[in-house]
């Protein structure tokens, strides 16, 4: 959006608060959890002041999921006096939030209060810090992504209040591509679709999952930055559209060990000026010899950026054998037991999907491990070794990391992540796998209390 573009907008937005029609301007940040966190300012004020930048504390790019303040991070601490960041907004990511009445939001880069230097660890800056080295090759980054979800029949507050025991999903069996299944569920759906498309999120649809109350929203292909921003929202208006209705949902990737776990499917190609850089009609399977690069850093590369993938304990989980969550980095021509799946083949849209990632994943992380990774299969021409056929579930190369151990340790060992995003953005990571290992260390589960209270 150019300068004009984003004043045009403001305009627009101005009118819309003169006439009360907008009363209520949500100011968002992306954390490094992947949610949205910000402030509420009153559109008045937003129009007047608010639109130029406002503040917030800098421990929410330097927390956990409940937003504790652990040590060990170089960004902030209590030592230096948790100091503040700038919240910038983009104003080209202005839109209303129908399923709110009076209500707009928009998104916001973070930058250093100090200097004005974009944070580099906010997760919107390390995805554009990739989109940028990728259009100076002379590329652009087009994505999608696919939300999976599970859809409860208790309110959200009711199941917190009972200690998120006895949890009943919506439907009592698998409801894949099921219709009549659906249609008991599209007072949370049909609101969830048509809210988001009226904001500008281009939804293509829903859909019943392999589990009991799981669900499946599609969003179409945007570039990069788009989709980051498109996913991001449509999550927080999942719950939000969910607890409206009296309903709860998880995007925890293995809720219980028996049933089915949450994924988010990353499809993802370069084009060149409007044409698809992926495709030559003179190569084997329209696979151009760029799209072998790529694909042959993602595999190479894949344990370095597992952890932007699965960024918790409970990741590692969904990680089972004839489960649709794979479990090596190999790739396969549209079989989906495979870590990259090569979809369209032969055809323009030919592209590949990661089907490593959870549905907990931060979407601006995993994209930019992702493109890290093409970029350097591009700039080390890598050779591309042959599909893999049948069940890839067998065998033992090519194993995804198995924990989230195993993930921190490739992480910050990456040569490649530490070039393509910097020493600090990858200590920064790192030290959040340690958060999250170390707070599950000092917890007594009820697995251990059921299994050894008596018989130990």
């Amino acid at each position: 959006m150019t300068n004009a573009q984003a004043l045009d907008a403001l305009e627009a937005l101005r009118v819309q608060v003169e006439s009360g029609d907008v009363d209520t301007v949500l100011v968002c940040i992306v954390d490094m959890q992947g949610r949205l966190m910000g402030k509420r300012l009153h559109a008045r004020h937003f129009v007047e002041h608010g639109w130029e930048e406002t503040h917030c504390c800098n421990y929410l790019l330097a927390t956990d999921l409940e937003m504790e303040t652990p040590d060990g991070y170089a960004s902030t601490s209590w030592r230096a006096g948790y100091g503040d960041y700038i919240m910038k907004p983009d104003l080209a990511t202005l839109r209303p939030v129908p399923w709110l009445e009076g209500t707009v939001m928009l998104l916001c880069d973070v930058l250093d209060h100090h200097t004005h230097e974009p944070v580099a660890h906010a997760p919107r800056a390390i995805l554009k810090r990739q989109l940028e080295r990728l259009e100076g090759m002379g590329f652009d980054a087009i994505m999608a992504t696919e939300l999976e979800f599970f859809l409860f029949e208790k309110p959200l507050d009711e199941i917190r209040k009972e200690g998120f025991r006895d949890l009943q999903p919506i439907s009592g069996y698998n409801e894949d591509y099921h219709l009549f299944q659906t249609t008991k569920e599209e007072h949370v759906l049909r609101p969830l679709r048509n809210h988001l498309y009226a904001a500008g999120i281009p939804v293509e649809g829903t859909k019943g999952e392999a589990g009991s109350g799981q669900e499946e929203l599609n969003i179409r292909y945007a570039k990069a930055l788009d989709t980051a921003d498109y996913h991001t929202i449509a999550k927080h208006a999942t719950k939000e559209i969910a607890w409206q209705q009296g309903r709860a949902v998880t995007f925890l990737p293995k809720w219980h060990h028996d049933h089915s776990g949450s994924s988010t499917h990353i499809h993802q190609s370069l084009w060149r000026q409007g044409v698809p850089a992926f495709h030559d009609d003179g190569e084997a399977r329209g696979m151009s010899a760029l799209m072998q690069h790529y694909l042959a850093g993602l595999l190479k590369y894949a344990p370095d950026f597992t952890y932007f993938l699965a960024p918790y304990i409970n990741s590692y989980k969904r990680f089972q054998k004839g489960s649709f969550a794979p479990t090596r980095t190999v790739w396969s021509v549209d079989n989906r037991t495979a870590g990259f799946r090569l979809c369209a083949e032969g055809t323009r849209a030919v592209r590949i999907e990661c089907r490593i990632g959870g549905s907990d994943l931060n979407p601006y992380l995993a994209m930019a491990g992702q493109l890290a990774a093409g970029i350097k299969g591009i700039e080390e021409r890598l050779a591309l070794p042959p599909p893999a056929e049948g069940d890839t579930y067998e065998g033992e190369s090519g194993l995804i990391p198995q924990t989230l151990r195993d993930a921190r340790e490739a992480l910050y060992g990456s040569a490649m992540l530490r070039e393509a995003m910097g020493d600090a953005v990858v200590d920064h990571y790192a030290r959040a796998a340690e958060v999250e290992m170390e707070d599950f260390a000092r917890v007594v589960t009820d697995y251990e209390v059921a299994r050894g209270f008596e018989r130990s």
